[in-house]
């Protein structure tokens, strides 16, 4: 498959999945497709999102998607988490050189 079709529908899983979580019109309009978008860069997600640590990124995620943020598990990032959340693997996984750091980290071969 097309790797641009392929993000695209990545993509828009993720949005339809934010969104399903958010907590009120703007967290699912503005929000959801920024963090959707984000999430198809290369590096750690809350590195994409400009935020100084995983902690914010956390508190930011509490804030917008905050039942999603429970079922998160503590021992797994968010880009992870996302991706698991949609049966796929984030486009910056697959060529990742920190997956053995990566909390809960194993990708699907």
């Amino acid at each position: 498959m097309n790797n641009a079709i392929e993000f695209i529908q990545m993509e828009k899983a993720v949005v339809a999945l934010l969104q399903t979580y958010a907590k009120n019109r703007y967290s699912k309009y503005v929000i959801a497709p920024h963090v959707a978008a984000m999430s198809l860069k290369e590096n750690h997600l809350y590195q994409d999102m400009g935020f100084k640590n995983r902690v914010q990124m956390g508190k930011y995620m509490k804030c917008h998607f905050p039942k999603l943020a429970e079922m998160k598990p503590l021992d797994k990032l968010w880009k992870k988490f996302i991706y698991d959340s949609i049966g796929k693997v984030a486009p910056a996984c697959a060529t990742c050189k920190d997956q053995s750091n990566c909390f809960a980290c194993q990708l699907v071969s």
